[in-house]
């Protein structure tokens, strides 16, 4: 990795992520380098990371052998286009951060390359991340073992045997920290209906949310960590028992279901342009 020449095509908040992950991981600030069409952004980029930022995709992509495509979905094929050429004089690994946009989408319009998808969330930002990754049958080891450094440079990765599962990966963890905060949110505006003061109530929360990712952290055994907190006959016991009941796991599952069936949505619609 530390001699390792990376491109990223877009750079956005992902980019910036992995790309400050990199950089603390140790990669040298001259192995980076950024295709990014906002002067304002290519500006923070160098002065925030001490890389190489370009307009034009083509000098960003020379010499690399890891190109991460970090634009959005429905622009990937027209941003992709005009670099086939130079993508293929240098034969690098194609690293898409773009969700829902298959992998027979990219070697359709980058034939001939290896490609990895990766699904990261948003806690990436904070060198939390929880990422899962997919490659096809052909993608060798070295390959697997570059993407999967690359996005364990902020935070925990995994890979997925089937691509179809990045859909329920982008349901659990992709979606899922919308869901823990919509849970702070409701929990804050609860206190705050029984008398707690609104700010009090909103940082007591954002501190619980964020203490207890530290200690699923430590140790991702949920069921033993709930259970810590949990005494015989107390006050979590009896919140428990009005959470956690058919119902309210039913509902759980559906609304998982749903963001999964929308990203297969997603895909289906990306994959026809």
């Amino acid at each position: 990795m530390q001699k390792t020449q990376i491109a990223f095509i877009g750079g956005g908040n992902m980019a910036r992520a992995m790309i400050a992950g990199l950089r603390r991981s140790g990669l040298a600030p001259d192995c980076i380098r950024v295709g990014e069409p906002s002067a304002a952004a290519r500006d923070e980029l160098v002065r925030d990371f001490g890389i190489t930022a370009h307009a034009d995709n083509a000098a960003a992509v020379r010499g690399a052998q890891l190109v991460v495509l970090a634009v959005k979905p429905q622009e990937m094929q027209r941003v992709l286009q005009p670099l086939s050429t130079h993508l293929h004089t240098d034969a690098p690994l194609l690293l898409s951060i773009a969700a829902g946009l298959r992998t027979a989408s990219l070697q359709r319009w980058c034939p001939g390359l290896p490609v990895v998808r990766a699904m990261p969330n948003r806690p990436a930002l904070v060198s939390a991340g929880a990422a899962a990754l997919f490659a096809p049958a052909e993608v060798g080891a070295a390959h697997r073992s570059l993407a999967e450094t690359v996005m364990r440079s902020c935070g925990y990765a995994c890979w997925v045997d089937n691509e179809d599962l990045l859909d329920v990966v982008t349901a659990l963890s992709g979606s899922g920290p919308a869901y823990f905060m919509w849970l702070g949110e409701q929990l804050a505006a609860a206190a705050e209906r029984m008398g707690l003061d609104a700010q009090v109530a909103k940082v007591l929360a954002a501190e619980t949310l964020y203490g207890s990712g530290q200690l699923a952290h430590a140790d991702p055994d949920l069921a033993a960590q709930r259970a810590a907190v949990t005494s015989k006959g107390g006050t979590t016991e009896a919140a428990l028992a009005v959470l956690n009941t058919p119902a309210s796991q039913a509902l759980l599952e559906a609304a998982l279901r749903a963001a999964a069936q929308r990203s297969a949505e997603l895909s289906v619609s990306l994959s026809g342009s």
